[in-house]
């Protein structure tokens, strides 16, 4: 006998930081599961590429800036106009700066603390608004990271900090909503083989894709298995470890 699956065909799932890495794969995932999806980023050519693969049929895009609130609200608008509802939101559009406390720039430190925390807040925000709305609960799915546990290396203390707001503002969430059918969940990765990860210094000169990393694959699939689960149940948090990593 399966495991008991929810259908996502035709909800509506809108997806931060989609135009690569993690955030792509979710959108393709939940697509081939026959959701509907909207698609945001800062940058339009990442947004382009998964129209190219998957068409506009069941695709929608948005173009905007995480760290301000109307973004999260356009996000959520596209989904109601296109589709008439949204029923599940990710928050995975995050930035993330290797180093120690004094080694990044305020600017830094400032799109650390204003994409991660105050993107992840503004569409939490957004999605509730539409949840109550319509009816139905939804979910609220948060990409954070086991750094945000204080298990990850050294080095990250303000990453690791923005990454500790996402877990605890899931937890928070997790008590206040879902008495109305509302699931939170904190989906907390260690490393895994994105652009992100190879970009932020974390690796020294190495490459994390010859690295025994996880894929952005894997943690879309968390995603999609956390979506699917039956309403009657969710999941706080998932933590997520390569079988070599320790810690």
């Amino acid at each position: 006998m399966p495991a008991p699956s929810r259908d996502l065909t035709d909800t509506v799932v809108a997806v931060t930081g989609a135009g690569g890495g993690i955030g792509g794969a979710t959108v393709g995932l939940a697509l081939e599961a026959g959701a509907r999806v909207v698609a945001g980023d800062l940058r339009a050519d990442g947004l382009d590429r998964l129209v190219e693969e998957w068409g506009p049929g069941r695709l929608v895009t948005v173009v905007g800036d995480v760290r301000v609130e109307t973004t999260a609200e356009a996000l959520v608008a596209a989904g109601v106009e296109a589709f008439g509802r949204v029923d599940s939101v990710v928050a995975n559009a995050a930035v993330g700066f290797y180093g120690g406390i004094l080694d990044y720039s305020s600017e830094q430190v400032e799109l650390m603390v204003d994409v991660t925390v105050k993107g992840t807040v503004w569409l939490a925000r957004a999605a509730v608004r539409q949840f109550r709305s319509q009816g139905g609960g939804g979910d609220v799915v948060i990409i954070g990271s086991v750094a945000g546990l204080m298990i990850g290396g050294g080095k990250e203390a303000v990453y690791s900090a923005t990454k500790g707001a996402q877990i605890n503002l899931g937890y928070a969430l997790d008590r206040e909503l879902r008495s109305e059918g509302i699931r939170t969940t904190v989906i907390a990765p260690a490393g895994v083989n994105t652009a992100f990860a190879a970009a932020d210094g974390r690796f020294g000169e190495g490459d994390p894709s010859s690295g025994p990393f996880m894929e952005p694959a894997d943690i879309a699939g968390a995603v999609l298995h956390t979506l699917q689960q039956p309403r009657r149940m969710r999941t706080e948090l998932w933590t997520m470890w390569s079988l070599a990593e320790k810690h």
